[in-house]
């Protein structure tokens, strides 16, 4: 049986878009059977952590590297600033190398995609 795919419980969108924290209690677990989607045979996943101190970077870094699009959120107040900036800079340097993206969102937030995958820098219909 096909793994079940997660998906937030109320307010995804307002996450990506700017709200406050989550965690695993956040998502509910649906049965990839119950859709018609292929979700099971994709190839690029998102996925989703939390920058809290400079070793989250490696786990960020391999899932970039394997294709996947990273939401980070970022946890100001176990970071300093340098620690951070440092953060964002090896961070930049993976999008680099595998020609994808990166973008921070607010203060709360870093998107990084792979190669061949854009981040707009504007909303919908804007």
């Amino acid at each position: 049986m096909p793994p079940a795919t997660a998906v937030k419980d109320m307010g995804l969108m307002s996450k990506l878009l700017g709200g406050g924290s989550s965690s695993t209690e956040d998502y509910l677990e649906l049965d990839v059977d119950d859709f018609d989607t292929g979700a099971s045979n994709t190839r690029v996943q998102v996925r989703f952590t939390d920058i809290s101190e400079k070793n989250d970077v490696i786990d960020i870094k391999d899932a970039v590297y394997d294709g996947d699009i990273v939401v980070a959120d970022i946890i100001r107040h176990t970071t300093s600033d340098r620690t951070m900036e440092h953060i964002i800079d090896e961070l930049k340097q993976v999008a680099n190398e595998v020609g994808g993206d990166i973008v921070q969102k607010e203060d709360d937030q870093l998107i990084i995609t792979p190669g061949g995958v854009g981040i707009s820098r504007s909303k919908l219909g804007r």
